[in-house]
């Protein structure tokens, strides 16, 4: 950013708090908002509630999530000197905004939200638990998510181009609410299209905590070499003087082209040749992204170290977000006509 140059939007985001962050969530997000924090006006939201609408029965994990999220954030180089970091439940303003669009909200807009329709998919797979792993809390899940980005009047949030649909939802209650009350109030937030590469986990399925296939950016050197060495790579190559064949290498293949784009053409080479096997490419490979991770992670241990600073990151961040949140609901409850009971 210019010397003299102004942040003239913002921008906010979230993470549900639900472990340690993987490789995927640093490609896929983190550096995005790396880039965001030098030209908008930045919030990140750790969201807590979110992560309840599915794991509630696991409530007690989720206070060392937010620690660990927390850290790795800071770790990526998300400065809290530029961005707003902040724990959603910490905010109670931002559970009234939702309650109150929740009144003006039609049900079957809920109904119909993809995200919302796809997480009851996935945990009513289980006909008989269905009615009780889809709660209240989950359905009233994308007007939360309304209320995570009015309550800071954000105008601008990140997501992929497939997510499109996911931030409609939120610009239909943002239209639906000022026709209401004859406002113009909110303006509707606009997506921020973010590149997001498909980064495989080892197994060779897009790389996910859930299914156990991720490279943690927390992990050891160690864990990391045996991780790598577990990749899929080219199933058609069964002898260590096969050649190999690139584009049917599953997983380190294209982790190459991630990480170490400087010796892609080398490594073509050696595999299609036979001069290197699979074993000694992935070690290779994973002392690549050791050394990538390796700044990330010191900074992540140095932090962890001196948990009174990352806790006054977390109040300070919290403390600013809820001043904003605090004047949004204010003006909310008085375009309702709520405002002379307060």
């Amino acid at each position: 950013m210019t010397a003299g140059s102004q942040k003239v939007k913002r921008i906010m985001s979230g993470m549900r708090p639900t472990g340690r962050l993987h490789l995927g969530h640093y490609f896929g997000a983190l550096l995005n908002w790396l880039e965001f924090q030098d030209k908008y006006e930045s919030y990140f939201s750790i969201v807590d509630w979110h992560a309840l609408t599915t794991k509630y029965q696991s409530s007690r994990e989720i206070e060392s999530h937010i620690w660990e999220i927390a850290l790795d954030w800071l770790s990526c180089g998300i400065d809290p000197g530029q961005s707003t970091i902040y724990v959603q439940s910490a905010i109670p303003e931002i559970a009234e905004l939702h309650l109150l669009l929740s009144m003006v909200t039609p049900q079957n807009w809920v109904e119909r939200e993809p995200t919302l329709k796809d997480m009851v998919k996935m945990l009513a797979a289980d006909e008989t638990e269905a009615h009780e792993k889809v709660t209240y809390g989950l359905l009233g899940y994308p007007v939360l998510m309304t209320a995570d980005i009015l309550a800071f009047k954000a105008e601008l949030v990140p997501v992929g181009k497939d997510q499109e649909s996911h931030l409609e939802f939120a610009r239909d209650v943002v239209r639906r609410f000022n026709h209401i009350y004859g406002v113009e109030y909110f303006a509707p937030p606009s997506p921020k299209f973010t590149s997001t590469p498909l980064l495989k986990g080892v197994d060779g399925q897009k790389m996910g905590k859930s299914y156990g296939n991720d490279i943690k950016l927390a992990d050891t050197d160690a864990d990391t070499i045996k991780k790598v060495k577990q990749m899929i790579t080219d199933r058609t190559r069964i002898a260590r003087s096969d050649p190999g064949h690139t584009d049917l290498c599953e997983v380190p293949w294209p982790m190459y082209q991630v990480f170490a784009q400087d010796i892609k053409d080398q490594v073509k080479a050696e595999c299609e040749s036979a001069q290197i096997g699979c074993v000694d490419c992935k070690v290779r490979l994973a002392g690549i992204i050791n050394e990538f991770l390796r700044p990330i992670r010191q900074k992540r241990n140095e932090l962890d170290s001196d948990r009174d600073r990352l806790r006054k990151i977390i109040e300070h961040g919290n403390a600013k977000a809820r001043k904003v949140a605090q004047q949004t609901l204010t003006d909310v409850r008085e375009i309702m006509g709520l405002s002379r009971w307060y």
